[in-house]
């Protein structure tokens, strides 16, 4: 083959590489938003050069190279990896590509399987504020809940200090936790992860060793202004309410148990994963046996025990408790002050047994 004919190969060659670069209905092109294949050919500081299919070379640079998905974060020569284009041909007649776009989908929508398998996953804990947990899952940012926390991290403080519980979340990072995805939107960037869902599995099966009515023995781990928190059998923990602690009434339960007391407790319910527990059913109710024992208009002897807006509460028998009402006189005071430990004779104004309710005024 002569030179003349070689040349004119070449031309020919050139020719159509040019017009199937010009059309527009060539599928071997990609066009802007396409997700394309390539192999990295060099790695530099700033940016990095991909051959697609020995046909055109693209180009990723700045932020382009951020990965949401994690697989491309050490990219080396030689590595397949998927990009986006972002535009056909920039100033250098490259094709600009995007793997942060890329990574960005298969990220959230590898986010998105994951929320629907019900898959446990672990996160790293980066930061705290008094809301949750920031998290990071690869490279993608997501936010755990206080209320999503499992029973072991969750914050109990007492009288709910924000400066306590958060100095509490504060401890948790650094740490890797399991936890669900519950929530996820990619559009608006949102992930929150539960570390409470990932026990409700394993939770619900150790719970059906147990049935309503059964007493069972542990450790107060916790105790609030509405009740306690009592952890029994395999890392279970259910609430005892401060109407459960004792027949009588009582206004702070720490006056009644305290934290890493060892109790007994009956079981009252169990629903949604979450037990109920009594203190006080496991004792005969005393208004049960006082319940013919009184009547409206009967003269008795009580001890004032506490002082109340209305009046002052008054025992007149063991965990028997009424209010006593005070008569006020015209200039809006007390006509008679109750002295709490000291006893005086009352009159039965009011008596429910069955609802536990006691009115009294005190005798003339």
């Amino acid at each position: 083959m002569n030179k003349t004919t070689n040349k004119t190969a070449s031309k020919a060659k050139t020719n159509e590489m040019e017009k199937m670069l010009n059309s527009a209905d060539s599928p071997g092109l990609p066009k802007t938003g396409d997700m394309v294949e390539g192999v990295v050919i060099y790695v530099g500081r700033n940016e990095v050069l991909v051959d697609l299919d020995g046909l055109m070379t693209g180009l990723i640079r700045g932020h382009e190279s951020y990965d949401e998905s994690g697989e491309y974060t050490n990219l080396k020569v030689g590595d397949k990896i998927y990009a986006t284009v972002v535009e056909t041909e920039n100033e250098k007649g490259l094709v600009e590509l995007s793997i942060r776009q890329a990574g960005h989908k298969k990220a959230w929508d590898k986010l998105h399987q994951i929320k629907v398998a019900g898959e446990i996953i672990e996160v790293s804990v980066f930061d705290a504020n008094k809301g949750g947990l920031m998290v990071k899952l690869d490279q993608v940012l997501g936010f755990l809940p206080v209320s999503q926390l499992s029973p072991e991290n969750y914050p109990r403080v007492v009288g709910g200090n924000k400066t306590k519980i958060l100095e509490k979340l504060k401890s948790l990072v650094g740490r890797k936790l399991k936890v669900q995805v519950i929530d996820v939107n990619d559009e608006e960037g949102t992930l929150i992860v539960s570390e409470k869902a990932t026990e409700r599995e394993e939770r619900k099966k150790i719970l059906e060793q147990y049935k309503k009515g059964d007493v069972v023995t542990g450790v107060v781990t916790g105790v609030v202004d509405f009740g306690a928190f009592m952890e029994f059998g395999e890392g279970l923990e259910g609430l005892i309410h401060i109407s459960e602690i004792g027949w009588q009434r009582i206004d702070d339960p720490r006056d009644m148990v305290k934290e890493g007391q060892k109790i007994k407790a009956q079981i009252i319910d169990i629903s949604a994963n979450k037990v109920s527990l009594s203190l006080k059913r496991l004792t005969k109710d005393p208004w049960e046996a006082i319940k013919d024992k009184y009547k409206v208009g009967d003269k008795v002897k009580g001890k004032v025990i506490k002082s109340h807006k209305l009046g002052a509460f008054v025992e007149i028998e063991q965990d028997i408790q009424g209010l006593a009402r005070v008569i006020k006189n015209d200039q809006g005071e007390n006509s008679k002050t109750l002295e709490i430990g000291k006893a005086y004779n009352f009159l039965i104004t009011n008596f429910e047994p069955i609802d536990h309710k006691l009115g009294l005024d005190l005798a003339g």
